[in-house]
């Protein structure tokens, strides 16, 4: 039998070794951010003030633009207020199929469980078409209402399998004491179900806003400019000017530091959330 001792180290030194690997890229992304064209092209460097000299020129080229700003609203407008009606339409429809039986001939609730899941699965790219042409009539294409929708109905499946699976580690006999102490069903709901389930409904909403975040195919099909999220205009970086690596890195950090933030804030709540789900 291997010695703990033994066990304890390997552990610790791949557990180092997979955190170089994690972090590395994003060192190599936010030292890029700081480099001149010419210490971008001039070959590999890794040390700031060791191998090249850093700039703020990338970051007060993107910051005057408008388009960066613009953009940065958009994605956060459009995570922010999607994710919250997914959840809020996940969390009523989880809390229905976690305390009613429901019958529709042979569909029960584990079906309808499964049907909502499974439109999850379904690859995006199936729908575009359909979602361009129906935006397209409804004049909502190139709108943040437009893509709310698109993402509220995309994400709203995670939410409610999430959801109901918090739903079912709370015990229903909380629910019936206070029913017999004459509390409403809506009561019962608002201040005894709700707070219990906070664990779960902050790692819901952190997903789906990340989701929706890191949404890039809807938002290149259904939107070109006034609507036109962060990772498409990162992208359209690379087809209007070359690629620009300094330019792009910055803007990049830019995306990914608000969901390392939220996650850092919220972490105690995923763990709880991830944990309760897989029991």
């Amino acid at each position: 039998m291997v010695p703990r001792k033994v066990r304890l180290t390997l552990t610790y030194i791949i557990l180092i070794f997979w955190s170089f690997m994690v972090l590395l890229p994003i060192y190599w992304l936010f030292t890029t951010s700081f480099k001149t064209r010419g210490a971008v092209i001039g070959g590999t460097k890794y040390l700031p003030w060791a191998q090249f000299k850093p700039t703020i020129q990338p970051w007060i080229n993107i910051i005057e633009e408008e388009t960066l700003v613009l953009s940065l609203t958009n994605t956060a407008v459009i995570a922010s207020i999607s994710a919250f009606l997914a959840l809020l339409f996940g969390t009523m429809a989880a809390y229905g199929l976690s305390r009613y039986k429901f019958h529709f001939g042979f569909f029960q609730n584990r079906d309808i469980m499964i049907w909502i899941i499974s439109q999850r699965m379904m690859p995006p790219i199936v729908t575009a078409i359909a979602l361009f042409i129906m935006l397209k009539w409804f004049n909502l294409l190139d709108t943040r209402i437009g893509l709310i929708m698109v993402y509220v109905a995309f994400n709203l499946p995670i939410a409610v399998w999430l959801m109901e699976n918090f739903f079912s580690q709370i015990p229903e006999t909380l629910e019936e004491a206070a029913r017999i102490d004459g509390a409403s069903r809506l009561q019962i709901f608002g201040r005894i179900v709700l707070p219990l389930a906070m664990p779960g409904l902050v790692a819901t909403f952190f997903l789906c806003f990340v989701f929706g975040w890191n949404q890039f195919l809807f938002a290149l099909t259904l939107t070109w400019r006034n609507a036109r999220t962060l990772p498409v205009l990162i992208a359209a970086q690379h087809a209007q000017a070359g690629p620009q690596w300094w330019r792009i890195s910055a803007m990049t950090v830019v995306t990914i530091v608000p969901p390392i933030i939220i996650s850092t804030y919220v972490r105690e709540h995923l763990v709880k959330g991830v944990v309760t789900t897989n029991k």
